[in-house]
């Protein structure tokens, strides 16, 4: 069928809402399937008239006519922001992407009582803040682990009764342990959330299968492998599996074990949102990200060069990719625009080790204590860099040992370039 698997190698941010909308305009894709994250999620799509949104819960094809979009058990799932989003998408002319989604019901729910204790703890950490969005969906995983047999999922939206229940303890269990939470009343709550019930199709995990077999699919990844819960750099990383595994156990489960492309996505600047190891950042490099605010949660927006010791590391613990989407290739650009005017733009450099350090070995999932010796020695590390390369994909490729193989020279669709005849070139079908 064609399915591809969409990951960022970084720690988020590096492109891939936009690579995943190409893919939706270059070859009649299905559904969009999501396998990780939540909310939290910005991935950003911008069409040539202009119009743009940050695609958060919905997939990132959902610009395209008919692609629609799979939310699996893996997503923490906001009604409400879910509604907020959808209008939006309304407003930027997609009036049904509602009637193009399929929830699957024993996905958990982000609640405002997970939004409000979340901000309260990331607060109490005070300067050793993790990096939070303070959109409650780690807290929502954490409640889930806690209390597995009591914790909202998307299923019991159906349920008044059961969901009023499931709420109050929620509620109630967090305000004891961290005070009075800044949310509204579980009866306030409620009609929210059974109205979601009513709009959108709740399916169970069955669902999917079919889906798979019905058409071509996207698995869209969220955050980035950097971020991974079990190996990021803890405690600066997402409560998610950020990494091929949620998508491979979902192909798995449908027989359909190994039937999709792996494609990795980079950008040519390594950033980070949020505080964290990031031994290439550079504060002088002349870069905005007008998507990427700094905002009272995570700061101001990181950026550094481009840092090939951690994305083989992303490599690694990923299991490896069949080739690599390389973002932002307009900010390395020539140094005179079309018409010979001298065009600014940053020095850009590719580190490929560190002082200290060659190559960053992963460990079994789950050692936190090992990632936190880690981040500590990240913290220490200063990169040691090699001039400017003329040809950056193929500097990445023989940093990487990996094929770049889309390259995406501005965030339209329109801007990304098939490099040689690949997999990926429509029409030339996947494995």
């Amino acid at each position: 069928m064609n399915h591809t698997m969409v990951v960022d190698l970084g720690y988020g941010d590096a492109g891939k809402g936009t690579v995943v909308d190409w893919l939706c305009a270059t070859r009649p894709v299905h559904t969009v399937v999501r396998f990780n994250g939540g909310a939290q999620a910005a991935h950003n799509v911008v069409l040539p008239d202009g119009r743009h949104h940050t695609f958060a819960q919905f997939g990132a094809g959902t610009f395209r006519p008919g692609v629609r979009t799979h939310l699996s058990r893996h997503v923490v799932v906001d009604p409400l922001a879910l509604a907020a989003e959808a209008d939006h998408l309304a407003a930027v002319g997609v009036p049904d992407a509602l009637d193009r989604l399929t929830v699957d019901g024993e996905a958990l729910l982000a609640t405002p009582y997970h939004r409000a204790a979340n901000r309260a703890r990331e607060i109490a950490r005070g300067a050793d803040r993790h990096g939070s969005c303070g959109l409650g969906v780690g807290e929502a995983v954490a409640y889930g682990l806690a209390h597995p047999d009591e914790a909202p999922r998307v299923a019991d939206c159906r349920s008044p009764a059961l969901l009023r229940r499931r709420l109050a303890a929620l509620r109630d269990r967090l305000t004891a342990e961290l005070g009075p939470l800044d949310a509204p009343p579980v009866e306030d709550c409620l009609p929210a959330f059974t109205g979601f019930a009513r709009r959108v199709a709740i399916v169970d995990r069955a669902h999917l299968a079919g889906v798979l077999r019905a058409g071509t699919c996207v698995f869209e990844g969220a955050q980035g492998v950097l971020l991974d819960e079990w190996h990021g750099f803890h405690p600066y990383t997402t409560w998610s599996t950020t990494t091929f595994a949620n998508a491979d156990g979902l192909l798995a489960e449908a027989g359909l074990a190994g039937e999709a492309r792996r494609l990795g996505v980079l950008r040519v600047v390594t950033t980070r949102h949020g505080p964290g190891p990031l031994v290439t950042e550079d504060p002088t490099l002349p870069l905005t990200d007008p998507r990427n605010p700094t905002n009272p949660w995570q700061g101001r927006f990181r950026f550094g060069h481009f840092d090939a010791v951690a994305h083989r590391y992303a490599l690694d613990v990923a299991g490896g990719v069949d080739g690599l989407a390389l973002t932002h290739l307009d900010l390395a650009g020539p140094a005179r625009s079309a018409d010979d005017r001298p065009r600014r733009r940053p020095r850009l450099r590719l580190c490929r080790r560190y002082d200290t350090i060659d190559r960053l070995e992963p460990g079994p999932p789950g050692d936190l204590d090992r990632q936190a010796a880690l981040t500590a020695r990240l913290l220490r590390a200063r990169p040691v860099y090699d001039d400017a390369p003329a040809d950056w994909p193929a500097a990445v490729e023989d940093a990487l040992g990996t094929p770049v193989e889309l390259t995406s020279h501005s965030p339209t669709a329109e801007g990304k370039a098939v490099r040689n005849r690949t997999a990926l070139t429509p029409g030339a079908g996947a494995r």
